[in-house]
């Protein structure tokens, strides 16, 4: 497939009804995030808003919170994220292309500070105005592979970010490897990317292989970028605003509180620091934000991370169909067809260890069942066998890496199958016609 602009995402959007203009004057501080919550409590659709206090950037927000969005990036089904998103990702490894192309810088860049940003504070205990939605790009210092990877970052003032990198991140081991020569870590972060860049930051996939390749193997061409104005990256075309400079060696400063995915503050601790070398943007340009914890934070990291464990588990086990991982990315589900007895146990043992940080509590599911229904999933562990022996604890083991009281250690498995050799017992009872009726036709108004 081509390439897709921001703008042909929200363009999209906006031809289904699914996009929403707030005109009135929004205050970045805690009411843009409340109006936000708002809509997403009332409706799926995307928001504009046009006129936020203090900048006179239109911020856009729900713009990729559901899975049907995420699969019309890489253009196939809702129910094939997993198997697509791998196939990309292979594709990626042997591209018949170079993984970017040079290209003229856009005529109408502009240079601005970080403080003409939309500055907005989410939380009630959040230190300050964060940017949730920043993508770092960066190259591994030995091996030039480009990374791209979402950290959030705290606005100091006009030269200075604190940034969160996570002890798993690649991004981590990049600085990890400059910094012990005393050296800063040069990298770019964009805001308002192009969707395949988007979903490609959220991505958790080796080391040695480039989400840029990935993004390229998504447009089906490679990825046009253009020089950075301070430092030695190239930027792809499209980002609304781009961000220079360098994550500084051995310093470390007090970032935080900030309201996270799972629903809670971090507390302040001691975070990297990003130096600021420029700022610029697109005419017209359009700043991104998500709330975090939200359906647009989740449903990325969910799609990816289902994504990773169905990987795994395909190279190591027969049968299986699908993954999912909700109401929140701790919960993953698999879907399999059963092959043999005892099957699902080897699945949920497999499961543990595809993605060390987030697959907490794991469960098995025939291929009958809806992996995107809690109620579903749990309904078929009550009514499809003993509660006792078909769950599995296994103590002590280290989960999410961001843990210093161990609150994710440990991981619960939930066999919700049938029995493998009773199968005729557990077909699912159904009314003929029933997918065919239309309640219009049938209710007065």
């Amino acid at each position: 497939m081509s390439r897709i602009t921001l703008r042909d995402h929200i363009q999209r959007l906006r031809e289904r009804d699914s996009l929403h203009v707030v005109s009135r004057q929004v205050d970045p501080k805690h009411e843009l995030a409340a109006v936000t919550k708002a809509v997403q409590q009332a409706t799926n659709d995307a928001v504009i808003f046009e006129n936020v206090i203090g900048t006179r950037h239109p911020v856009v927000t729900n713009l990729y919170n559901d899975r049907d969005r995420l699969c019309s990036i890489i253009d196939t089904g809702a129910d094939d994220f997993c198997g697509r998103w791998n196939e990309l990702h292979d594709i990626a490894k042997s591209l018949p292309f170079p993984e970017t192309k040079d290209c003229e810088k856009p005529a109408d860049i502009e240079d601005c500070a970080l403080s003409d940003l939309p500055l907005i504070t989410y939380h009630g205990r959040d230190a300050g105005p964060y940017f949730t939605s920043p993508i770092f790009i960066a190259r591994h210092p030995l091996t030039g592979t480009h990374n791209l990877s979402f950290h959030r970052s705290m606005y100091i003032n006009d030269n200075e970010l604190r940034v969160r990198l996570g002890a798993s991140h690649d991004l981590a081991a990049y600085q990890a490897i400059v910094e012990e020569r005393d050296e800063a870590l040069e990298a770019a972060i964009l805001i308002g990317a192009d969707p395949a860049i988007f979903l490609c930051a959220g991505a958790s996939i080796p080391q040695d292989d480039s989400e840029i390749a990935v993004a390229a193997a998504i447009n089906g061409a490679p990825v046009d970028c253009y020089p950075a104005k301070t430092i030695d990256l190239k930027i792809p075309l499209g980002s609304q605003f781009v961000i220079e400079g360098r994550i500084l060696p051995n310093v470390r400063r007090n970032e935080g509180p900030f309201g996270e995915f799972l629903g809670y503050y971090v507390e302040e601790g001691r975070n990297h620091v990003f130096e600021v070398s420029a700022v610029y943007h697109t005419d017209d340009a359009l700043f991104h934000s998500i709330l975090c914890g939200s359906k647009e934070d989740i449903a990325l990291l969910e799609a990816l991370t289902a994504a990773k464990t169905y990987r795994h588990l395909n190279n190591v086990l027969p049968g299986i169909v699908d993954v999912a991982c909700s109401p929140t990315v701790m919960n993953t589900t698999i879907k399999i067809r059963q092959q043999y007895e005892g099957h699902s146990r080897q699945v949920l043992l497999a499961a543990f260890g595809a993605h060390l940080d987030y697959n907490k509590v794991c469960a098995v599911v025939d291929d009958d069942v809806d992996i995107h229904s809690q109620d579903d999933i749990l309904w078929a562990f009550a009514t499809r066998g003993r509660a006792d022996t078909r769950t599995l604890v296994i103590p002590d083991m280290p989960g999410f890496y961001r843990d210093p009281n161990k609150d994710h250690w440990g991981r619960l498995g939930i066999d919700a199958t049938y029995p493998f050799d009773r199968r005729d017992e557990f077909v699912r009872k159904e009314i003929p016609g029933e997918e065919s009726i239309r309640l219009e036709d049938y209710l007065s108004s």
